[in-house]
This record gives structure tokens, sequence and C-alpha cells, in this order.
């Protein structure tokens, strides 16, 4: 009975681990890809041409 508990606890232990990881790592990604829009709008928006509204 005491090594079934034990497992299961070594199993929910991991399970906790992995979902965290992961958590952590999209969290990463989504902050590069951020970074990376920015980036690329600011260069967007330096590169259009002005815009002005004859009248």
């Amino acid at each position: 009975m005491v090594t079934s508990v034990m497992i299961l606890c070594a199993v929910l232990a991991s399970l906790a681990a992995g979902v965290l990881l992961a958590y952590g790592i999209c969290q990463a990604l989504f902050a590069i890809f951020r970074v990376h829009s920015r980036s690329v709008a600011a260069t967007r928006v330096s590169a259009a041409p002005a815009r002005t509204i004859a009248g």
C-alpha cells in the first residue's frame, strides 16, 4: 500500500513538473515572438511612405 502511494505521488510530481516546464517554454517563446513582432512592426512603420491628407 505504501509503495502504491509513493508511486502515485511520484507520477503526480512528474506530471506537475512537466506541465510547469511546458508552461515556461511557451511563455519564453511567446516573449521572443513578441519582441520579434515589435521589431518587424517598427521596421514597417519606418519604411512606409508618409501619408498626407490633401484637403
